[in-house]
């Protein structure tokens, strides 16, 4: 199936449960060319035309010179089933079927906490992330986050700068860096650290890419915490999904106002734990105790 996969995903880039159908009929997707198109389009749910261009996609695609592609590029195709595939993502909503990886794969199997807030993050967040980030690096804790302007970095360069480990989940290709300026950081990260997405190469950034990005954040993860964020953002749409995984979140009080902090300070109202000071020890005893 890993062959047949891989080009379907080439031209038809969707999660695990969206190909599930397909799956059912032909496990090893070795009929997908030769079925009805009819058939096919009624499988993935998707247009006649797509249908058709899945079909000549896979009849005349070469997977030797796809996997040369990526091999070219130090990408790491990892697949739903692979050993390498994260546990966490088996038990998430809508799966990847396909994730293209570039640099450390053993950040795959170790413990990780996401640190997610604005885009328009302040210092306060740079304060709380430098001092967080290397108490995470001495529980042996990957940071994870989405490489977006703002907390995200901030939370990427603290785990470079202590020797701490960190992953960037992407929301398009390899091929591409949103944002641009962000590609320098990108390359440096790609080497002892790690850049993840579940889309391929070729794949343009779209809008619609970062919500379902931010499902990936929440689901590697074994805890969430938030630093800054507008009560509607898509730093709580992650939330959305860590709360959906079942993730512990953990969120850093701000001033009542301040409008990056409406987000924060609303998840402690609802039950999540603020990030102290006195916190701190539990923080990590917790994720000691849980993992």
């Amino acid at each position: 199936m890993r062959k047949n996969l891989l080009l379907l995903h080439q031209i038809y880039p969707v999660s695990y449960d969206k190909i599930s159908p397909l799956l059912t009929i032909t496990p090893q997707l070795d009929e997908v060319v030769t079925m009805p198109t009819k058939q096919l389009q009624q499988l993935l749910r998707t247009s006649f035309k797509q249908a058709q261009n899945i079909q000549h996609y896979m009849h005349t695609t070469n997977y030797e010179i796809v996997v040369e592609h990526y091999q070219q590029r130090a990408i790491h195709i990892v697949m739903y089933g692979d050993a390498l595939y994260p546990t966490h993502l088996y038990n998430m909503y809508d799966p990847p079927a396909v994730l293209y990886v570039k640099g450390n794969e053993t950040l795959l199997k170790r413990r990780k906490v996401a640190i997610i807030g604005s885009r328009e993050a302040t210092q306060y967040s740079q304060d709380v992330i430098n001092w967080l980030v290397p108490a995470c690096r001495d529980a042996n804790m990957t940071i994870v986050s989405g490489l977006a302007r703002g907390a995200d970095t901030m939370a990427h360069l603290a785990a470079m700068a202590t020797q701490a480990s960190t992953i960037a989940v992407l929301g398009h290709g390899l091929q591409y860096m949103y944002p641009p300026e962000h590609r320098a950081l990108a390359e440096q990260m790609s080497t002892q650290q790690l850049l993840l997405t579940e889309y391929p190469y070729h794949i343009a950034p779209q809008r619609w890419h970062f919500p379902m990005r931010n499902r990936i954040i929440s689901a590697l993860s074994d805890a969430v915490v938030v630093t800054e964020a507008a009560k509607k953002s898509g730093t709580m749409s992650t939330v959305d999904y860590a709360l959906a995984h079942g993730k512990d979140i953990y969120a850093l009080p701000g001033n009542i106002f301040s409008k990056l902090s409406e987000g924060p300070n609303a998840l402690i109202a609802e039950g999540a734990t603020p990030l102290l000071s006195l916190e701190h020890a539990t923080f990590l005893q917790h994720l000691y105790e849980k993992n």
